[in-house]
């Protein structure tokens, strides 16, 4: 008898072998028309592989996000299909999933050119095939047969592919007359397909290596019902009109120069005053919490990245080293901040009394993400972390742990992001050659993210193998404005570089111990934070936030003086103020600063000038009526006031 161990813990036993399919079965036949694969001991595997011993198991749906996973891999093989079938000759790359759908990347035969107008046609491809449902069917492949297969179809891309894998690992998966090279997993069948939008075609070097000829990739999405497309249509023109890009530059936040160098974001006046208040408040909270403010140089020496790992890990995705007219000396742009931090703990010898010991810093690193992975805010070359580094005993790591997790909590709330989970990441049990420290070190750290998460009532899951190459992590993801899911925020428990460092303190025995290192970034980046507050709030930020606060707009330019004196007065009263004295009608300028998302628009003309007040309007909510100026301006600040309040206590 094998024994299954549900989601619920309860059990269920089967004679003999038992697929995935069959378990659900056995609990409805409903649940079994909408699974989409199972988890196997925490391996995704498609519904009809055996399952041979005692396993725990979860069956995914489509609200899953291993499930969504599974359906979007079978998608983009329904894709690679229906393009062979119009394009045939074609060579495919690699087609895996993303956070909103699947893309694939294909070498179109000589002379075939793909255009947004050709979309549309493999779309009704698609969703043809789709409807044949043929089933996805796995199946084992030795290494020469799978070079056989390939060769004969002229896939020199799959070739290269399959000459890198160990023999006796390579499965292929097939569907009607299509065979590609696949770990899995996959739907059962293709008729679960019912929707599909293919969404935009771009070029992307094959394996990300410039040196490499450039493919096409084509980007899609796909759905189990028609009416779930159509929603998700509206939520793509939604996030256009939001899109970080499109509103940092017409906010005037931010801007990028090829002369400066691609992925090196710049931060335009008002986008600097953004980043300077969200900095502020996060020094501010984190007074509160002990924290201490360093600044480390934006280089080291190539020595001290060896010493942490991080040249062996991040080598590759690192500007090359720097070399200085002394013999043998190199440096590089820092990839991390913590192994300068924990220099700084060595700079003198601790006690167990000093501990626990927090460096916190808004610290610029630097990777050198491949050209056609930038985006925008969110995928650059440069950096700034809102990092700290927590030196502590063993006997502190909880609490400490759950000290930083409140501070997550207090940031979710002043910036509004009222819905949100957390992932524990786990080592991958079966790859321990990806991490460095001891199995011994990674127990005791693994433990104190589960125990510290759990007691905080935090609503969890936890993935293998998402953990960094030092320590576990406990990663928090939140969903915006329009249900999107971003990885904000960031908590990782370390053994391993106090022990690289040889970090120590004098216990209270007299004898020498290791500190243990906690990693924490609340924003995660402050480039990648802006960009999903920027697509969050639609650009539309909190008074106290906001770099432009208020606007005076002048009927006419005989009311030019007084708007400069309303202008300067309120920028003496700290409240950031800037006038529109274009020479426009004032329909004109309220709907252009309405556009431009600053708070509060105040008109001026013959009747506020005369009587030193202004008439105030706010954004989205209308007429306010008129004011005395330092009535305005106490407004204002206790409107700000009240916010920032909210924020600390």
């Amino acid at each position: 008898m094998i024994k299954i161990t549900l989601p619920d813990n309860s059990v269920r036993e089967f004679g003999g072998e038992v697929t995935g399919n069959d378990i659900a079965q056995s609990i409805s036949s409903r649940l079994a028309k909408e699974v989409l694969s199972i988890s196997v001991d925490g391996e995704v595997w498609d519904l009809g592989r055996t399952i041979k011993k005692d396993s725990t198991i979860k069956l995914l749906l489509w609200d899953d996000r291993e499930g969504k996973e599974t359906f979007w891999h079978s998608s983009a093989h329904l894709m690679a299909e229906a393009i062979e079938s119009i394009y045939p000759g074609t060579q495919f790359g690699i087609g895996p999933t993303v956070d909103n759908g699947f893309y694939y990347d294909i070498d179109l035969p000589e002379g075939q050119q793909l255009t947004e107008k050709e979309l549309e046609r493999i779309e009704k491809k698609i969703i043809e095939l789709a409807r044949e449902k043929h089933d996805i069917i796995r199946k084992d492949i030795s290494k020469e047969d799978a070079l056989k297969m390939f060769a004969e179809k002229g896939d020199l891309l799959k070739e290269e592919l399959i000459s890198e894998l160990e023999d006796g690992t390579i499965t292929v998966y097939n569907q009607g007359g299509f065979t590609d090279l696949c770990r899995g997993p996959h739907l059962p069948n293709t008729g679960f397909i019912k929707a599909v939008k293919l969404t935009s075609i771009a070029g992307a070097y094959w394996r990300g290596n410039e040196k490499n000829k450039m493919l096409t990739r084509v980007y899609g999405i796909t759905f189990p019902k028609q009416k779930l497309l159509e929603e998700y249509l509206v939520l793509i023109e939604e996030a256009k009109k939001r899109d970080h890009r499109k509103l940092g530059k017409e906010m005037e936040l931010f801007t990028f120069s090829q002369n400066v160098g691609q992925g090196l974001p710049m931060w335009l006046p008002k986008g600097a005053i953004l980043r300077e208040q969200l900095e502020s408040f996060l020094k501010r909270v984190q007074k509160k919490f002990g924290y201490e403010q360093v600044i480390t140089p934006h280089i080291g020496d190539i020595n001290l990245y060896k010493t942490s790992g991080h040249f062996q890990k991040y080598g590759a995705d690192s500007f090359q080293t720097i070399k200085t007219p002394a013999e043998g000396e190199e440096y590089m742009l820092k990839p991390m901040n913590c192994p300068h931090h924990c220099e700084l703990y060595k700079f003198k010898p601790r006690s167990y009394k000093d501990l626990p010991i927090r460096m916190a810093e808004f610290g610029t690193v630097y990777r050198y993400e491949q050209s056609g992975e930038l985006h925008g805010l969110t995928r650059v070359r440069g950096f700034t972390q809102d990092d700290a580094h927590l030196f502590c005993r063993p006997d502190q790591i909880k609490d400490e742990f759950k000290k930083v997790i409140d501070i997550i909590f207090i940031i979710f709330k002043a910036l509004e992001f009222d819905n949100y989970s957390a992932q524990i990441s786990l080592r991958d049990p079966n790859k321990p050659e990806k991490y460095i420290g001891s199995t011994e070190n990674w127990d005791k750290a693994e433990r104190a993210i589960i125990e510290a998460s759990a007691e905080k009532g935090l609503k969890t899951v936890t993935v293998l193998g998402e953990a960094a190459f030092y320590g576990p992590k406990l990663d928090f993801m939140i969903k915006d404005a329009l249900g999107r899911s971003w990885q904000l925020g960031t908590i990782q428990v370390d053994y391993n570089l106090p022990e690289r460092f040889e970090l120590e303190y004098i216990g209270a025995d007299d004898k020498r111990h290791r500190p243990v290192m906690i990693h924490r970034a609340p924003f995660g980046s402050m480039e990648r934070f802006v960009a999903v507050l920027i697509e969050h709030t639609a650009g539309k930020f909190p008074l106290w936030l906001s770099p432009e606060q208020v606007v005076v707009l002048p009927i006419s330019e005989k009311y030019n003086e007084y708007s400069k004196r309303v202008s300067e007065f309120l920028n003496n009263c700290d409240i950031r103020t800037i006038i529109d004295d274009r020479n426009e009608k004032i329909g004109r300028k309220i709907r252009d600063n309405e556009l431009k998302r600053i708070p509060y628009l105040l008109i001026v003309g013959e009747q506020e000038a005369e009587s030193e007040q202004v008439a105030v309007r706010k954004q989205g909510d209308g007429d306010k009526g008129t004011m005395k100026l330092q009535e305005f301006a106490d407004f204002i600040n206790t409107e700000v006031k009240e916010q920032l309040s909210s924020l600390y206590n």
